[in-house]
């Protein structure tokens, strides 16, 4: 036990000291001449830290330094970093103490911090465009518990074969199949979630709600998603397809000015919005938006949920095979009167004379594993 404790504590110190002792010796200037006091006394004013007798409230009650799960209408720090990295003092301190837009200066009302301080804040900011921002660290949970799952039941193990120490033999089985079980559980879940990504709900470059979109403002999904009908992709919206209604919405009541701004110099700069994509199928299978939505007449909530009370876009399905063929096997089309099923003879015959009700996807072949995989 010694020698491993001391294994552990070497290899602790290689991946940590290292890099405590070389943020140490490094230079003081960090970027554009910014001390670190200068960027540590910025971030302690951002955080609402400084001055101790604040009257105001705190520039990160608005702009978050770290990611959240929640739509926060007011730009990250990273955010407002970058747009004011290369640009010059002034410039930030007037849209800081003489900021536009209703939102703003609103939310600025009674801001009061002095010049020397908020150089020190746009100090902090640029540190924060120069490094970037930092991402959310992983949960090791799982990890630890299955080591600690691994550990136990191999001391039930040894146990009932060398150590044999509890009188009971009943417990330590109980201890190394109940171990055990979890750990496959474990194996088995964590397999069945590769590929899926239920609820992926990613950051995207410009705050789009489609609940201020959709159930707000009445657009159709069709408006924006032109190729819904046609293609096998639903199709992202132009940033001119935008332009269209923001040409002279230039402030929205949530968000301000700084979001439609980013459509508005993706236009002028002729350069497009990179959206992540949310919704994504493994390269060996083949889906199309036409066959659903343009001759199925599928609603785009069957798939995707309730989208229009969504304000962060997010997976609604795991997409796995199994939830399509139920899908498939459950869902009604619309068969008569539409076009695409005319030539399925056999099937109207049945319909007409009533031996069959209704008609699912399945029966029309929509399970076959050649219609997906080919």
């Amino acid at each position: 036990m010694f020698i491993l404790f001391v294994f552990l504590f070497n290899i602790f110190t290689v991946f940590t000291f290292p890099k405590q002792l070389i943020a140490a010796t490094e230079e003081s200037v960090i970027s554009s001449g910014h001390s670190n006091d200068d960027i540590n006394r910025g971030k302690r004013f951002f955080m609402g830290l400084l001055p101790f007798d604040r009257k105001y409230e705190s520039c990160v009650s608005c702009h978050n330094i770290k990611q959240v799960d929640t739509l926060n209408w007011n730009p990250s720090a990273f955010e407002i970093a970058i747009k004011y990295a290369e640009k010059d003092f002034a410039s930030f301190q007037t849209a800081v103490m003489q900021p536009s837009g209703v939102k703003m200066t609103a939310s600025h009302q009674n801001f009061n911090i002095e010049e020397e301080d908020l150089k020190t804040v746009k100090a902090y900011l640029d540190n924060v465009a120069h490094e970037g921002s930092h991402p959310i660290k992983p949960s090791y949970f799982n990890l630890i518990l299955f080591v600690f799952l691994g550990l136990l039941l191999t001391w039930a193990l040894l146990d009932l074969i060398f150590f044999r120490k509890i009188k009971f033999k009943i417990v330590p089985l109980v201890i190394f199949l109940g171990a055990f079980g979890w750990q496959v559980k474990m194996i088995a879940t964590d397999a069945m979630r590769l590929g899926r990504q239920e609820n992926y709900a990613p950051d995207q470059p410009v705050k789009f709600s489609h609940k201020v979109h959709v159930a707000e403002n009445g657009i159709d999904c069709k408006y924006c998603h032109t190729t819904v009908e046609q293609s096998k992709s639903a199709g992202i919206p132009a940033t001119n397809l935008c332009m269209n209604c923001h040409v002279i919405i230039r402030e929205g009541t949530n968000s301000g000015k700084f979001e439609i701004a980013k459509v508005v110099n993706a236009v002028e700069k002729g350069k497009p919005i990179e959206w992540v994509r949310i919704h994504n199928l493994p390269d060996h299978v083949f889906f199309s938006h036409a066959v659903h939505v343009g001759s199925g007449k599928l609603d785009c909530t069957q798939c995707h949920g309730q989208v229009q009370e969504m304000n962060i876009m997010k997976q609604h399905s795991d997409l796995s095979m199994g939830w399509c063929i139920n899908c498939h096997r459950e869902t009604q089309v619309n068969f008569v009167e539409n076009p695409y099923y005319e030539h399925y003879a056999k099937l109207h015959e049945e319909l007409k004379s009533v031996e069959i009700k209704t008609i699912t996807a399945e029966k029309i072949g929509a399970n076959d594993c050649s219609r997906c995989h080919y």
